[in-house]
């Protein structure tokens, strides 16, 4: 598995179904999505079973990303004709309903291949990149394909890296907006741990 943390993250151009269900037959990942964070979550299939829980909850927080001006960018193996069907099928008939993010088709896999959550030539596992402004990988997690992921988590993540950039103090475990953060010096841990070591 590659850690993609610290790179470059890879580009891509390939079909995509947009929030209207207009398909796009050519979406320039990065292009697209220039001057925003990004959030590129992978999952295994349309009409699958722990997928659609996570698809909708990334949807119903999907306001609390563009309020950080992150976009949200699904992709998995199946065609754009797939995806729009999954979104056209009624929630509690199997589907996702009118999710409000791109949707991507990676057909020939190369995308879940470049990120390296392709399993067995077949599917991608669960994965999900935070990416900054300038393109580069700041977060990465992988789960294996019973687990779901937790979009709170990569909501908090998101925060964490925006309070870093701003204000140039990392950010400790557990760390929530709201929160202060700790200066990157032996001073600055001490201090912090000082403070709030019984809490952790």
């Amino acid at each position: 598995m590659s850690v993609l943390v610290n790179k470059q993250a890879p580009d891509f151009a390939a079909p995509v179904v947009h929030p209207n269900n207009q398909i796009q037959e050519e979406w320039h990942f990065l292009k697209e999505t220039e001057g925003k964070y990004r959030v590129l979550f992978f999952y295994p299939l349309d009409f699958t079973f722990v997928c659609p829980s996570e698809i909708i909850a990334f949807d119903n927080r999907v306001k609390e990303f563009e309020k950080r001006n992150c976009a949200v960018v699904a992709c998995s193996i199946d065609s754009h004709f797939t995806h729009l069907a999954w979104k056209n099928t009624p929630v509690d008939n199997g589907g996702i309903g009118q999710v409000s993010f791109p949707m991507v088709a990676d057909l020939t896999k190369s995308i879940a291949r470049d990120y390296d959550v392709l399993v067995d030539e077949s599917v991608a596992l669960r994965g999900t990149f935070l990416i900054d402004r300038s393109g580069v990988v700041q977060h990465q997690v992988v789960n294996n394909l019973p687990l779901g992921r937790n979009i709170d988590e990569t909501l908090r993540m998101l925060d964490a890296l925006q309070f870093h950039e701003e204000h140039g103090e990392v950010c400790p475990a557990g760390w929530q907006e709201g929160e202060s953060g700790m200066k990157d010096t032996p001073e600055g841990v001490a201090s912090y741990l000082a403070e709030k070591s019984s809490e952790l």
